[in-house]
């Protein structure tokens, strides 16, 4: 068997056109316009980093730095979001990388991006669940202020970490056994995505509108109560540059702050999977209503939006709270309780602003959900559709959804969530993500030189510095990951080989139809 035997780029255009020509590929409906592919990229980019990791990021690597990281996170983004577009654009077929992987580089490649990719889906809606979690009890106990029973809020933090109760002198912490709110928003967006991509589409929308208004108020009242001695925290530099906090090594001897390892770059390694909206929006490609128009649209107005935010966000943030205290699961919480201090407001309508963002903050999480769950469905139905998993293609009889890819995803994102870490799952995305960025930049230059006649509705100008420049920054900032990053990474690998060497090569319809093709000739002959 060959195993990088590669499929037909002429035939997935012409299958993607007719879904009823695809061998295991067809039955999804497409009803998705511009703007709901705009709102599904939004919907996963703003979420995660900003409300759950951009705190991390700054309290453990860049300080207000963390901005500088999002510009570092939003520049290589534009390099694989230009290739991205390219790509959608020319093969609008679900499965995002791992479909345009098999036709530049192979059947092997393109397993090794597809699992992958289910690492950065699953994980990241693990990692972003958990962080709902953080701010729903952050709404009961701070916001609210109800005290919750040890027995009711030990089920708000997995085995592996612990919880605060109460505040103050009176704060005092014990042990998570599940967390149960993280399980139950899982389910809830998994049931929403078995239902149907438009309706989902629709909830998705909605929030997000929601979400980017709530934000654009956080920053409006927050930038005027900024203190300088919170941003400008390294008195030996000048200009923006004393926003990075002096590289040190902490008590596990590990290099922290600075502007290399273990600060903004170490950061934007961190941050970055924030920015895989664009990704999740490539994944829907077989349900836009025009894709050869609306992806390229999707994709790079998200990206755009949701940059220009979070780096005011992040400056917002580190501006109202020092860095160090900002290593929570819910740091914009603990902004939004600086904000209304600083201004002063009597309790009446403190109450009821923290009430509202972080009610927004919750639906805006809820999206980016529904998002990661919405482009792992996809890629497994996209995998299985060509026999390298089980089950998964096959669509609801009703509601033309991946029920059985649906169903599984939201149990595994349910029982993952209750007991995994965020800040364990978190970078384990980052790296996922990185390396599909890296395997799509390669792609577009490769795909000019073995197909340059193929109709690109979408053009890379400069493909080869473009495709180049992006997969080698992407590379630069894989390599700030912490080592049990990479280590967690070949672990995961290593199932995929195992699963791909056992079932995907003897299932794999192409492998089928190069083996009997050999045969039939052998027999000519």
């Amino acid at each position: 068997m060959k195993l990088f035997a590669k499929k037909d780029l002429d035939t997935v255009v012409r299958e993607a056109h007719d879904p009823n020509l695809a061998e295991g590929h067809g039955g999804l409906k497409r009803t998705l316009t511009a703007s709901q592919l705009t709102a599904l990229g939004i919907g996963a980019i703003i979420g995660a980093g900003i409300f759950s990791l951009t705190g991390g990021a700054a309290a453990h690597h860049a300080g207000p730095g963390v901005a500088f990281s999002f510009v570092l996170g939003g520049i290589l983004c534009a390099f694989a979001g230009l290739c991205y577009a390219e790509l959608a654009s020319m093969i609008p077929v679900a499965g995002s990388a791992y479909a345009y992987s098999y036709t530049t580089m192979g059947e092997l490649i393109a397993w090794i991006i597809g699992w992958d990719l289910i690492l950065e889906y699953l994980f990241g809606a693990i990692a972003v669940s958990n962080s709902w979690s953080g701010y729903i009890y952050s709404v009961i106990n701070n916001t609210l202020g109800i005290e919750l029973a040890d027995g009711v809020a030990m089920f708000f933090r997995g085995p592996f970490e612990t919880v605060t109760i109460g505040t103050g002198d009176a704060a005092r912490t014990i042990h998570g056994v599940w967390n149960m709110p993280a399980s139950i928003i899982a389910l809830i967006c998994a049931a929403i995505l078995y239902r149907g991509i438009k309706e989902s589409a629709w909830v998705n929308t909605l929030i997000v509108l929601l979400k980017v208004a709530i934000l654009v108020i956080f920053v409006a009242l927050g930038i005027g109560v900024v203190s300088s001695e919170n941003l400008f925290v390294n008195p030996d530099a000048s200009g923006l540059a004393a926003l990075v906090p002096p590289a040190t090594v902490n008590e596990h001897g590990v290099s922290q702050f600075g502007w290399g390892l273990g600060g903004v770059l170490t950061a934007a390694g961190v941050v970055f999977f924030a920015y895989i909206g664009f990704d999740a929006v490539s994944t829907t490609a077989q349900e836009a209503k025009n894709p050869k128009r609306d992806l390229p649209i999707g994709i790079l107005s998200s990206l755009v939006i949701c940059t220009i935010l979070y780096i005011l966000i992040a400056i917002t943030l580190t501006g109202v709270v020092h860095y160090s205290e900002l290593g929570v699961p819910d740091p914009i919480a603990v902004g939004i309780d600086a904000i209304v201090r600083l201004r002063g407001w009597a309790e009446g309508p403190r109450a009821w602003f923290t009430g509202a963002i972080k009610l927004g903050a919750l639906a805006g999480l809820t999206s980016v959900i529904l998002v990661m769950m919405l482009g792992q469905t996809r890629v497994f139905y996209a995998m299985a559709g060509d026999g390298l998993l089980p089950w998964f293609h096959k669509t609801h009889p009703t509601y033309k959804t991946p029920h059985v890819a649906t169903a599984l995803t939201g149990v595994a994102v349910a029982i993952c969530g209750g007991f995994m870490p965020m800040y364990v799952v978190g970078e384990l995305v980052s790296i996922g993500t990185l390396l599909a960025f890296v395997l799509v930049c390669l792609g577009v230059p490769i795909l000019r030189r073995t197909n340059p006649n193929t109709p690109r509705p979408f053009k890379v100008p400069a493909p080869w510095v473009i495709g180049v420049l992006g997969a080698g920054a992407c590379i630069f900032v894989m390599v700030g990951l912490p080592y049990d990053t990479w280590l967690r990474l070949i672990v995961w690998l290593a199932i995929g080989f195992a699963i791909y060497f056992t079932y995907g090569r003897k299932n794999s319809h192409l492998q089928k139809r190069l083996a009997a093709g050999a045969e039939g000739a052998k027999d000519a002959a």
